[in-house]
């Protein structure tokens, strides 16, 4: 009698443990599932372009001289430098914005050159520097350097050294780094429905490099801002 009261109740236990082991099975695989949902991700970029002026121009002028005496090459340089501020004065430079660099000496005979005529025995390489956040001035004056030859002054400009800067970056970051959200947040929304799903949170994010590059070599006073974010959805069914 006992014998079979035991054999019941271990029978009943197993019965019990076996369905608990069930449901547990069952709410593994439950939560299983769900955080396998949960895993679902798409990774998208999102991009923002804006052209801006630059604010700052640095330019830089070269002339040189010859003369037989370094007492006329020295006449000659400052003759050229009084022509050559009176000439960026007509653009609105003021005397802040122009720095005169020290001349480069050449002295043809101390060199050694053969057959070097005496007459320009002496040779300087001299450059002002224009640093100004007139921008369009500092173009135009690009365009218009040549006039300096009518004073007799043979003034050039190496496209090349001179220099447009962008410094608004901080005052234009925030705009873009919203478009650039919002352009990632469009393309998510455009695969989840391609791809029959819910688009979920962010699961995380992360913003690329600011880059500022010149529009064209022609143009290079006018730049180009570029971000690109990185965000990665969750998706849901």
């Amino acid at each position: 009698m006992g014998e079979g009261r035991s054999v019941a109740a271990s029978f009943v236990l197993g019965v019990l443990l076996a369905a608990g082991l069930i449901g547990l099975g069952f709410f593994v695989t439950d939560a299983m599932y769900r955080i396998k949902q949960m895993e679902r991700s798409v990774n998208v970029k999102g991009l923002a372009m804006k052209e801006v002026k630059a604010d700052t121009a640095i330019f830089p002028i070269h002339f040189q001289n010859t003369a037989p005496t370094m007492k006329e090459l020295n006449v000659k340089i400052k003759r050229d430098l009084r022509l050559i501020k009176a000439f960026l004065s007509e653009y609105g430079f003021t005397g802040a914005e122009i720095t005169i660099n020290p001349p480069q000496f050449t002295d043809r005979l101390a060199q050694g050159y053969n057959n070097y005529n005496p007459k320009i025995r002496f040779f300087a390489d001299s450059m002002i520097t224009v640093y100004s956040r007139q921008v369009d001035q500092v173009v135009k004056l690009q365009r218009e350097l040549y006039k300096l030859s009518d004073a007799g002054v043979f003034a050039r400009n190496d496209p090349y050294e001179t220099q447009f800067i962008f410094t608004g970056l901080n005052k234009i970051k925030p705009e873009m780094i919203e478009i650039a959200t919002k352009n990632a947040r469009k393309a998510a929304m455009k695969f989840a429905k391609d791809s029959d799903s819910r688009l979920g949170k962010i699961k995380r994010a992360s913003q690329g490099y600011f880059t500022i590059d010149n529009r064209d070599q022609n143009t290079r006073w006018i730049k180009k801002v570029r971000v690109v974010t990185n965000v990665v959805y969750y998706l849901g069914d």
